[in-house]
């Protein structure tokens, strides 16, 4: 505050209108939002003007309401998006018919740069969404927003060099009615450091016990990871147990063992504490978070908080939760899948992990208090990416049956 007394009033009025235009809209410049550019084109495609051209939406009804939607069948591919040229796609809305829990999973939303023969994105179109667990609700953050529960908006610029196609593939059994547009800015070519947008979508309904969920495999090329959306269905043997206590780590640049990032807790890495309930912001939620049914959908992106990588990158979660040295025995006694990593002792917590033989959970050395413990849950990911070329090398998406298993709707 003192040194704002050496401004003069008109910069100070300059500073102002700028932190407020950046609060509005954080990932647009706040200068851009008020200067005049000769150089793009505004365009908007849709089934009323799949090509974007000028002048040349709205002819099937002779300017009337003609051509709003098209009904997919199952197993159709259709595409709603080839356009040719330089540009940035800006924004991206949908509705379907249909919105329930395997729908949204059996439904593939691809995405493919200047040509490239495989897809930057190819993910299940729910999850792609900002939620996952082919759920739908109400929310708004800095990337997504879906104001009654309805509908599908993205707000991630996507830049393109010479080509964007956006295919809509309905591996369900149902047909689907699909209305949708997306804004492409036409743009002058963009320069050596501008990058492609991917994402990338990974499940595992059960694991080896102590390994770490993927939320991004490790992907080669030099790029910025923008967050991911995260699903986790707990395991009903583990008796409402907290599940949380997995840490986020980022391998940066050929990490091997040990990462540079490395976080403290599942609720922590989005900003809460002590558990996790509901919430919605812009750079971090909890969406769902069903004690009852076990279901839990959470999000966390990294736009204040910048994380580059030049070589490779790979993301993890731990598969950790914590509970009562009595219930630990429990579950240890019913051959429930646990490996204690800390837990109390006379002389304080024994950091398992690092003593060879690991005293087994019944060991008369352990006293009352928490026990931390690798456990198996159902995990699930859309992570978001730029990345310096237009395909990457990650594994295709996983088979419908695969996507669709034990999903419920939660009421």
């Amino acid at each position: 505050m003192v040194m704002m007394l050496h401004f003069n009033l008109t910069k100070i009025k300059e500073v102002l209108l700028v932190c407020t235009l950046t609060l509005i809209s954080p990932i647009v410049p706040a200068q851009e939002l008020f200067k005049m550019r000769s150089d793009v084109s505004s365009k908007l495609i849709s089934f009323e003007n799949m090509s974007g051209a000028k002048g040349n939406g709205g002819k099937e009804n002779d300017g009337a309401k003609g051509h709003a939607t098209e009904t997919i069948a199952p197993e159709a591919t259709r595409t709603i998006v080839d356009f040719d040229g330089s540009g940035i796609v800006q924004r991206m809305w949908y509705t379907i018919s249909d919105r329930s829990p395997e729908v949204l999973r059996s439904i593939r939303l691809k995405i493919f740069w200047d040509g490239a023969d495989k897809p930057a994105v190819d993910v299940p179109f729910g999850d792609f969404f900002g939620i996952g667990l082919g759920q739908k609700k109400p929310f708004e953050s800095v990337f997504f927003s879906d104001p009654e529960g309805k509908s599908f908006n993205c707000f991630i610029p996507m830049p393109f060099r010479k080509k964007v196609q956006i295919l809509f593939v309905n591996e369900s059994k149902l047909q689907v009615n699909l209305f949708y547009d997306v804004t492409v800015l036409e743009t002058p070519p963009h320069g050596n450091d501008v990058l492609y947008f991917h994402a990338f979508w990974n499940r595992k309904s059960t694991n080896e016990l102590g390994k770490d969920f993927e939320i991004l495999p490790a992907v080669k090329g030099k790029g910025r990871f923008l967050g991911a959306n995260i699903g986790v269905i707990t395991d009903s043997l583990y008796k409402g147990t907290w599940w949380g206590e997995g840490e986020v780590k980022m391998f940066i640049d050929n990490d091997s063992k040990y990462p540079t990032i490395n976080g403290t807790g599942t609720e922590d890495y989005v900003g809460a504490a002590w558990g996790l309930g509901t919430f919605n912001h812009q750079y971090q939620g909890c969406l769902i978070a069903d004690n009852k049914m076990g279901y839990y959908a959470f999000y966390r992106y990294h736009v204040p908080d910048e994380i580059y990588f030049n070589t490779n990158l790979k993301v993890t979660l731990q598969e950790l939760g914590g509970t009562s040295l009595e219930i630990a025995r429990e579950l240890h006694q019913k051959k429930i899948k646990i490996k204690p990593v800390i837990a109390n002792s006379k002389t304080g917590y024994l950091k398992l992990n690092t003593m060879n033989p690991a005293p087994i959970i019944t060991d008369e050395r352990f006293r009352p208090g928490g026990v931390l413990f690798y456990r198996v849950d159902d995990y699930s990911a859309t992570s978001y990416f730029y990345l310096d070329k237009p395909a990457n090398d990650l594994p295709a998406l996983q088979p419908l049956a695969d996507r669709i298993y034990n999903l419920k709707l939660i009421k």
